[in-house]
C-alpha cells in the first residue's frame, strides 16, 4: 500500500498538479490541463471555467450518454467508472464556483 501512495505522490507532482489535488484528476491532465485549462484535443469546454453544477451534469450526462458531442465515446470510458462521490470530488477540486 505504501508504494501505491508514493506512486500516486510522485505521479501528481510530475503532472504538475496541486498536492491539494485529487489524484482521481491525474487521467485528465494530459487532454484538460493540470488545472483543467486546455480544451482537449481543442474540441471541449475548458473546463476549470465551467460552474460546479455544470461540470457535475456533464460528467454525469457523459456517463448515462445523454452528453457529449465528438468525445462522448471518448468520456463515457473515463467517466464509467466513478461514482458521485468522486465525480463531486474532482468538480471540488478543477471548478471554482
Amino acid at each position: 500500500m505504501k508504494t501505491l501512495t508514493k506512486s500516486i505522490v510522485v505521479a501528481t507532482l510530475l503532472c504538475g498538479i496541486s498536492a491539494q489535488a485529487t489524484p482521481l484528476y491525474t487521467k485528465c491532465v494530459a487532454c484538460h490541463g493540470a488545472a483543467g485549462e486546455k480544451s482537449a484535443l481543442n474540441k471541449s469546454l475548458i473546463i476549470k471555467d465551467m460552474s460546479k453544477v455544470d461540470f457535475i451534469a456533464a460528467m454525469k450526462g457523459y456517463k448515462d450518454g445523454s452528453y457529449g458531442k465528438d468525445q462522448k465515446a471518448l468520456m463515457k470510458v473515463q467517466v464509467a467508472p466513478l461514482s458521485d462521490a468522486q465525480i463531486e470530488e474532482i468538480a471540488s477540486f478543477i471548478t471554482k464556483k
